[in-house]
């Protein structure tokens, strides 16, 4: 199953390879290279269909719990200042993504949109300090009668260049669902209540819809 973002960029690249090995079958006589261009050709159509892949996930709706908002490894886990939205300190979880992962974004609760904002900007590498305030980045935030308010950042990255974001205010937000799209490379930044209970570490991996990132610290 193929993310919706993905359609046209699969039908480009499908007709492109087949046209390319086509020209390559017919021109290039030295059977080697024929077969290594085919081959290369061949990976380059599997590299594209799997980053739209789109897999099934399933979302246990928990209002106590956020879940990893896409597939990745946690790079930061921290208390800062967020200063676009609470203007208070946070807790902030960072989940990267290589261009191998689900691109999927989703929403970590359940609850209503009150906030969500694009902001253009540069395209530095995703682990870069200054890229979860100078990249290019859209902004949600969720909030439920008994999570509170979470803050989700779509970042771009290096090779990301296009930022897809659903969430419009006063949408209803279902846990693990669709929140949007990052397209090569990217990483999403988490803001929880500093009273929270993280549940993951520097340098696991997670899978968007599934991995507790935190719970309510009762």
């Amino acid at each position: 199953m193929f993310h919706k973002e993905g359609h046209k960029i699969i039908f480009i690249t499908l007709v492109t390879v087949v046209a390319a090995c086509l020209l390559v079958d017919s021109f290039v006589s030295i059977n080697w290279l024929r077969t290594l261009i085919l081959i290369a050709l061949v990976i380059f159509l599997i590299l594209i269909l799997q980053f739209f892949r789109n897999p099934k996930r399933n979302t246990v709706l928990n209002d106590k719990q956020v879940v990893s908002p896409v597939d990745g490894k946690v790079v930061v886990i921290e208390e800062v200042f967020e200063k676009e939205y609470f203007n208070e300190k946070r807790l902030q979880v960072s989940v990267f993504m290589s261009p191998l992962n689900v691109h999927v974004t989703r929403y970590p609760i359940s609850g209503k949109v009150i906030f969500s904002k694009y902001h253009p900007g540069k395209y530095l590498v995703a682990w870069h300090p200054k890229a979860s305030e100078e990249n290019e980045r859209t902004t949600v935030v969720v909030e439920n009668t008994t999570y509170g308010k979470v803050l989700h950042r779509q970042i771009a990255g290096a090779l990301a260049k296009r930022i897809v974001n659903y969430a419009k205010v006063n949408d209803a937000a279902t846990q693990g669902g669709d929140s949007g799209f990052i397209k090569f490379g990217s990483r999403v930044d988490l803001f929880l209540p500093l009273n929270t209970d993280i549940k993951v570490s520097l340098n696991q991996k997670v899978r968007g819809g599934e991995s507790i990132i935190a719970a309510l610290n009762e």
